[in-house]
């Protein structure tokens, strides 16, 4: 089984899963953050400087150290998605999906059915034409994920429609989104808790969200959540720099 199969098989399953997002677009951080024990990662298109070349590059990289990566993509345009899945990717993370028949046309443009995904055998997906078209196809519905963002009042009102749709595989609660939608400030605030529950507990798929690092998550997973994103290589790198630097600077006689 590949990577991006496994991966799918256990975000299907609802296995508990951890991972985080990758803001900086070099194959080196794939390869790094990849060899260690998290589960999978999110190349983080939507906020950050990703483009074709660099996607495909960190796709190269995953594909050395067996990790699975997906990505959130800036939109949910079906060329969009195209060039991501074909470029590897164990899937999308499409941001602000907000209706049934969204979710319904980016389930479309994730599979090889009529007027949906174009497909071509001659790409990293296909393995450049070593594989037959019954099998890339198979591959493709077994080894690709749709994750669909709830971030939004609008989303929040039909998400368990969102998660019946076939094709969504997962729904990620987007929390700072949310809390601007509803006119707040602070996505821990009891009201944007609350609405996270009601999404965290949707029947008929998986469903995660971020949290910072050092967060416990015991009470998102107690609510229904089996995928958590934990904070991103920028994160780690201005942690571990902050506690390097307290830890050199202790006092030698305390």
């Amino acid at each position: 089984m590949t990577p991006n199969a496994r991966f799918k098989a256990r975000l299907t399953a609802r296995e508990p899963l951890v991972g985080c997002f990758v803001k900086t677009p070099h194959p080196t951080v794939i390869e790094v953050l990849g060899a260690t024990p998290l589960d999978f990662l999110i190349l983080d298109g939507e906020h950050t400087p990703f483009d074709r070349a660099s996607i495909d590059l960190c796709m190269l990289a995953a594909r050395a150290v067996g990790c699975a990566v997906l990505v959130r993509v800036p939109d949910g345009a079906p060329s969009t998605i195209l060039g991501v899945l074909d470029c590897g990717a164990a899937g999308v993370v499409v941001p602000h999906v907000t209706s049934v028949e969204q979710a319904e046309a980016l389930a479309k443009s994730m599979r090889y059915v009529p007027g949906g995904r174009g497909i071509a055998g001659t790409t990293r997906a296909g393995l450049y034409g070593a594989r037959p078209l019954a099998e890339h196809r198979k591959a493709a519905s077994d080894g690709v994920s749709l994750i669909c963002q709830i971030e939004d009042r609008e989303g929040v009102d039909c998400f368990a429609g969102i998660a019946a749709v076939e094709g969504v595989d997962a729904l990620f609660v987007g929390r700072a989104d949310l809390t601007v939608s509803y006119g707040l400030d602070d996505f821990s605030a009891p009201e944007i808790a609350a609405i996270c529950g009601d999404v965290l507990a949707a029947a008929g798929a998986a469903t995660g969200l971020y949290c910072a690092p050092g967060e416990d998550t015991r009470p998102w997973r107690q609510r229904g959540a089996s995928f958590i994103v934990v904070g991103s290589d920028h994160s780690f790198l201005a942690e571990g720099a902050k506690s390097l630097a307290a830890s050199a600077r202790r006092d030698p006689d305390h």
